[in-house]
C-alpha cells in the first residue's frame, strides 16, 4: 500500500494544515516500510527485523485494563477538529453521488426529551441532505404531540405521522426529482441515538466508494446521562451466522430504498425481536456482496437500567420466535432452540438422516498415553454414529506406542499408517486425506480430549452447509481457559501472521458482546480440530507441504478456502481440552526457529494485504493480543482524507445523465 498523505492539504482547496501526531507518523511510516518491502523481499526481511526494537516507541501503549482508557482513545482519536470539518465541507464537494436519506424514528414509548436529543443531533449533520419522519402508533399524549408539532413546523425536514400500520417502507417521503432512485436510502433511528458530526457523511462516503451496496453499517458505543462514552461495540463485517444468534445491526445502519420496499418495510415500533427479524430479512435480501460495514463509531445509544430477569426471558423468546420465523421463511431447516441457564438461542443445523462418514484424522509421534486418552474420547465418548479413524504414524519408536496399535487392531474403525521421514505436519495430512473415505475431515491433534459427546454432530453439521468450509472447536487448556475461539490475522501487526481470539479468558466467560457464546465467521481456525469437507480440502490443494511444514499451515489452508468463496466458522459448542503441542514441544530455537521464521516470511510474501485486513476483528481493535483491546491507533484513515480525487465532470449533480448512468452500471 502507497503511503498516504495524512495532511488536511492532500486535497484541493486551502484551510489549515492538520497537525501531524505520533500516530500518524507511526501509520506513514509503517505504510512506506510495506511499500519498500514489496518492491524487495531481503529489504522486507531487514525492515520486519529493525521494527521489533521500535515497535514500542512508533506504537502507543493504552493501559486497556484502566477504566478511562476509552476516553483517552476517544480524545485522540475520535474527536473532529477544525481541519476535519474543513475536509468533510470540501470532501462533499468532490462526492458524484449526494444521497438523500430518509432517517424514520419510532415514537413509541419514547420521551419528548429523547426524541429532541435526537433531533439536535441531526441538526448538527455536516452532510445536508436528509429528512426526518417521526412515526406514532396511534395517539401521543398531549404533551409529547404538541412538542412534536412544534419541532416539526420549527424545521422543514422533519414530519410527524401517525399510523396504525405495523410496518412502514418511506414511499412518498423522498424529495422530487432530485436524486436518483438508486440514491435514496432509509436510515432507522431509535429516540435517545445520538449521532455524531460526520454520520451520514460518512454514509454518504461509503455509498459514493461502493456505489452497488445496498446496506450499511457502522459501529457504535453506548452514552449515559452526563455524556460519558462507553462499552464500544467495534463489530465485525457481514457475518450471517453472527446476525443469527445477535441483532448487531443496531446503533447507525441505512438501506437502499428498494430493498426496504422488498421486505415490506420497516417496523413501526421500536421493540428489539421485530427490528432483528427485519434485520434479518434486510440483510439475507441484499446478500453479503451489497452489505458494507463502516469501522467508525457512529452512533451512541443510551445506557438504560437493566431490564428485570422476567423481561430479558420475555424479550429472548420473542427475539428466538423471530429468528424462527426468518429461517422459515427462507426454507432452512435450522432451529433456534435456546442455551440452558442462559437468555440466548443457538442455532441448530440439521444432520442427514444417514449421518456422512467422518475422517478423523491423527498425526502423531510416540507419547501412546496422549494418544490413547484422545482416542478413548473420539471411540467411547463420541456420539457420532459413523467414525473412521487413520492415524498417521511419524517413526513412533517407543513400546508404548507399539501396545497402544496392537490393542487397536481389533477395532475396525482404526487404522495406523506409518509415514517415516523427518516431522512435516503438512504432508502427515495430506497422505493421509488420501487414504481417507469419509466425506467429512476431522483434523486433530493427538493432545485432544473430548468433554462431551456432542461435539461432533455440531462440527459436523457445521461443515455440511455449502456455504461453509472449515469449521473450529472450542478448545481449552487443562486449567479450563481458553485456548482457542478462532484466529485472527495478522496478530503481532506489522510482522505477525495470526493469533488466538480471547487466549486465557476463562472458559464460562461470555467475552465482549457475548461474542465467546455465540458462533460467528472467522478467517481462520486452528487444525488441531478442524472439520471441512473432503471435496473443499481437496480443491485447494491441501497443505503446503513445500513451504509450511509446521506452523501456519491451518491458516493458510483456512484462506485458500475463503478466497473459494467459503465462509469458515468457529462453534463454541463443540468443546474440547487441548493440551498444546505438547507431544511436538515449543518453538525456542536453534533450526526450529529459522524454520519458524521462514514460514512468518512465507505467509507474509503470499498473504501480506489479507493478513493486515482481517474482516472478522475491526481495525479499531489492538493486534497485540485477541483480548478486544483498544488498538494504539486505529488501522483505518479517516475518509475524508484518503477519498480518491474527483474529477470535475463527476462533480456534476446525481440527477445528471452520465451520473444516473454510472450509479445504474455499479448496480448491474
Amino acid at each position: 500500500m502507497p503511503m498516504t498523505n495524512l495532511s488536511a492539504d492532500n486535497h484541493s482547496g486551502g484551510g489549515p494544515r492538520r497537525k501531524l501526531s505520533l500516530a500518524d507518523f507511526s501509520l506513514a511510516c509503517i505504510r512506506t516500510g510495506r511499500a519498500l518491502a514489496r518492491r524487495n523481499r531481503a529489504l522486507g526481511a531487514v525492515l520486519r527485523v529493525l521494527w521489533r526494537p521500535v515497535r514500542r516507541f512508533l506504537m502507543p501503549v493504552f493501559e486497556h485494563k484502566n477504566p478511562n482508557a476509552y476516553e483517552n482513545w476517544i480524545a485522540k482519536y475520535d474527536r473532529l477538529l477544525p481541519a476535519d470539518r474543513a475536509a468533510i465541507a470540501r470532501h462533499l464537494g468532490q462526492l458524484p453521488i449526494h444521497p438523500d436519506f430518509l432517517l424514520f424514528m419510532p415514537a413509541h414509548d419514547a420521551s419528548l426529551a429523547r426524541i429532541r436529543a435526537t433531533i439536535a443531533t441531526l441538526e448538527n449533520q455536516l452532510y445536508p441532505h436528509w429528512r426526518l419522519v417521526i412515526a406514532a402508533r396511534g395517539a401521543l399524549p398531549g404533551p409529547q404531540q404538541r412538542g412534536l408539532e412544534r419541532a416539526a413546523a420549527a424545521d422543514t425536514r422533519l414530519r410527524l405521522i401517525t399510523t396504525e400500520a405495523e410496518r412502514y417502507d418511506g414511499a412518498g417521503d423522498f424529495p422530487e426529482p432530485r436524486t436518483a432512485p438508486l440514491a435514496r436510502w432509509v436510515v432507522p433511528i431509535m429516540a435517545g441515538d445520538l449521532l455524531p458530526p460526520q454520520a451520514l457523511h460518512e454514509l454518504a462516503t461509503e455509498i459514493n466508494a461502493h456505489p452497488e451496496a445496498e446496506l450499511l453499517y457502522a459501529d457504535e458505543d453506548q452514552i449515559d446521562a452526563e455524556g460519558r462514552r462507553s462499552a464500544p461495540y467495534f463489530k465485525p463485517d457481514f457475518d450471517p451466522d453472527l446476525l443469527l444468534a445477535q441483532d448487531y445491526l443496531t446503533g447507525l445502519s441505512a438501506y437502499r430504498s428498494d430493498l426496504v420496499a422488498r421486505i415490506g418495510g420497516l417496523p413501526a415500533d421500536g421493540a428489539a425481536p421485530p427490528w432483528h427479524e427485519a434485520a434479518l430479512a434486510l440483510a439475507f435480501a441484499a446478500g453479503a456482496a451489497r452489505i458494507r460495514h463502516i469501522p467508525s463509531v457512529l452512533c451512541h445509544r443510551r445506557r438504560d437500567e437493566a431490564p428485570d430477569e422476567r423481561e430479558t426471558a420475555e424479550t429472548a423468546a420473542l427475539d428466538r420466535a423471530a429468528v424462527a420465523r426468518h429461517l422459515e421463511r427462507c426454507g432452512i431447516a435450522a432451529e433456534a432452540v435456546p442455551i440452558a441457564g442462559e437468555n440466548r438461542h443457538r442455532i441448530a443445523w440439521p444432520l442427514p438422516a444417514t449421518a456422512p462418514l467422518v475422517s478423523v484424522i491423527i498425526p502423531t509421534r510416540d507419547r501412546a498415553e496422549l494418544l490413547e486418552r484422545c482416542l478413548d474420547g473420539v471411540l467411547t465418548r463420541t456420539d457420532y454414529p459413523a467414525i473412521e479413524v487413520i492415524i498417521a504414524d511419524n517413526d513412533s519408536r517407543e513400546p508404548a506406542t507399539a501396545a497402544l496399535y496392537a490393542r487397536l487392531a481389533h477395532d475396525r474403525r482404526v487404522r495406523v499408517l506409518p509415514m517415516p521421514g523427518p516431522f512435516n505436519y503438512s504432508r502427515l495430512n495430506n497422505r493421509a486425506v488420501a487414504a481417507a473415505r469419509g466425506e467429512i475431515l476431522l483434523l486433530l491433534n493427538n493432545d485432544i480430549d473430548v468433554i462431551a459427546p456432542g461435539w461432533l454432530r455440531e462440527m459436523v453439521s457445521n461443515a455440511l452447509r455449502p456455504e461453509i468450509g472449515a469449521v473450529g472447536a472450542k478448545l481449552l487448556y487443562a486449567d479450563d481457559t481458553i485456548q482457542h475461539a478462532g484466529v485472527i490475522l495478522g496478530m503481532g501487526w506489522p510482522e505477525g501472521v495470526a493469533g488466538h481470539y480471547y487466549c486465557y479468558e476463562t472458559r464460562d466467560a461470555p467475552g465482549a458482546f457475548d461474542l465467546l457464546r455465540l458462533t460467528r465467521s472467522t478467517s481462520a481456525v486452528t487444525a488441531a480440530c478442524l472439520a471441512v469437507r473432503k471435496s473443499v480440502f481437496l480443491e485447494v490443494g491441501g497443505f503446503d507441504e513445500e513451504h509450511l511444514t509446521v506452523a501456519f499451515n491451518d491458516v493458510d489452508l483456512c484462506l485458500r478456502i475463503q478466497a473459494l468463496g467459503h465462509r469458515n466458522l468457529w462453534t463454541p459448542f463443540a468443546e474440547l481440552y487441548h493440551l498444546e503441542s505438547a507431544s511436538r514441544g515449543k518453538d525456542l530455537g536453534g533450526e526450529r526457529a529459522r524454520r519458524y521464521y521462514a514460514e512468518i516470511a512465507y505467509m507474509r510474501a503470499r498473504w501480506g494485504e489479507t493478513l493486515d485486513h482481517d474482516p472478522y476483528w475491526n481495525p479499531n481493535l489492538s493486534l497485540s493480543s485477541g483480548a478486544r483491546n483498544l488498538a494504539p491507533f486505529p488501522r483505518r484513515p479517516k475518509p475524508w482524507l484518503t477519498f480518491p480525487a474527483i474529477t470535475r465532470l463527476d462533480r456534476r449533480d446525481p440527477l445528471a445523465p452520465a451520473s444516473a448512468a454510472r450509479i445504474l452500471a455499479a448496480q448491474e
